[in-house]
């Protein structure tokens, strides 16, 4: 989500059905303390493929523990695990990222045409006291992000950003080098409206950057995963992903992975492999977890500028984010 579309071209990019879920799924709907994913295991050296057709001989089960999970039963900035905001490399005083004038640059990615302001009850904007709005919904164990036209008599005091909406992180809370990272969630649908799951690492550096989800509003049921790396000899940035049909995305809930291996990264629909890449140069450091509902953009297909057509309220229904670590023990049993 930071300045993807204008360094270096996206490339390989195409659509593809996703099959039905395959076995040994291990409670697919839940988030268990174990669990066995099935795997791509030949050799990774294509540097970036759809796994269209995988020979059965070449998938392995690969024993997983559970390192972090939200179920989302109370309200997310309730438990310490999540920031409502990016905090990138800058070291700014605490103050800074609850309002004031500059404040915004920590609540929008403006490179890539958003529109929305990330807001929490704390946050101030430009007043002289923290405006109390809440973007964040749970009921029966679902988060829902709400992205909403901004109030007119608050545009001063946010910026002039046209929607306020939300943004979660762990960066500073939770990180993790290797394992496999997951949401379940909704992808809701709307003209500007982007959503998203992914991931970037924890020094704050970009890239490199690992986008598990993206959704492309004004395209229902097509979902894309992309990794993004530097190339250090020239500094020019790479990306290399692919465009997937899930046709019921926006009405049923669906799991969406990715299992990061010292080899490659291997990205999952409902647990089922769906690509992979070889690991490009720079995953060396720790990576934290974001989920975000984005409104506007200049560059990403199938999210435009706001207009008329943008829905008055939007919401990215999250039933849960997970991440595991290999369980190497286990592995050395098997």
């Amino acid at each position: 989500m930071i300045e993807r579309w204008t360094r270096g071209a996206l490339v390989a990019i195409g659509l593809c059905a996703v099959p039905a879920p395959g076995i040994a799924q291990d409670e697919i709907d839940g988030a268990p303390v174990r669990m066995s994913l099935q795997v791509t295991s030949d050799p990774s050296t294509i540097a970036c493929r759809r796994l269209e057709t995988v020979d059965p001989a070449s998938l392995v089960f690969l024993p997983l523990r559970r390192t972090f999970s939200e179920d989302f039963d109370e309200h997310p900035l309730s438990n310490g695990r999540w920031v409502p905001h990016y905090a990138g490399g800058a070291a700014w005083p605490e103050a800074r990222y609850w309002g004031g004038d500059g404040s915004d640059f920590k609540r929008k990615t403006s490179a890539n045409g958003e529109q929305q302001i990330y807001v929490d009850p704390r946050y101030a904007g430009r007043a002289s006291a923290p405006l109390g709005l809440d973007p964040f919904r749970v009921k029966d164990g679902v988060l829902s992000i709400v992205a909403s036209r901004t109030p007119p008599e608050l545009k001063p005091l946010l910026f002039d950003n046209e929607y306020i909406s939300g943004i979660l992180t762990t960066q500073g809370t939770f990180a993790q080098k290797h394992g496999y990272f997951e949401i379940r969630a909704k992808v809701p649908v709307g003209h500007a409206v982007w959503p998203a799951f992914w991931m970037l690492a924890d020094d704050g550096g970009w890239p490199p950057e690992v986008d598990v989800l993206e959704g492309r509003g004004e395209r229902p049921g097509d979902l894309v995963m992309t990794t993004h790396w530097r190339i250090p000899s020239t500094q020019k940035i790479q990306s290399c992903g692919f465009d997937f049909a899930v046709g019921d995305a926006s009405s049923a809930f669906h799991n969406y992975g990715v299992l990061w291996q010292e080899d490659r990264l291997i990205y999952f629909i409902d647990r089922n492999p769906v690509s992979d890449i070889k690991v490009p140069i720079g995953f060396d450091d720790p990576m934290y977890m974001i989920v975000n509902l984005a409104i506007g953009s200049k560059f990403f297909p199938g999210v435009s500028p706001v207009d008329a057509e943008s829905p008055r309220s939007v919401a990215f229904e999250i039933d849960r984010i997970s991440a595991y670590q290999i369980d190497r023990e286990e592995q050395a049993r098997r």
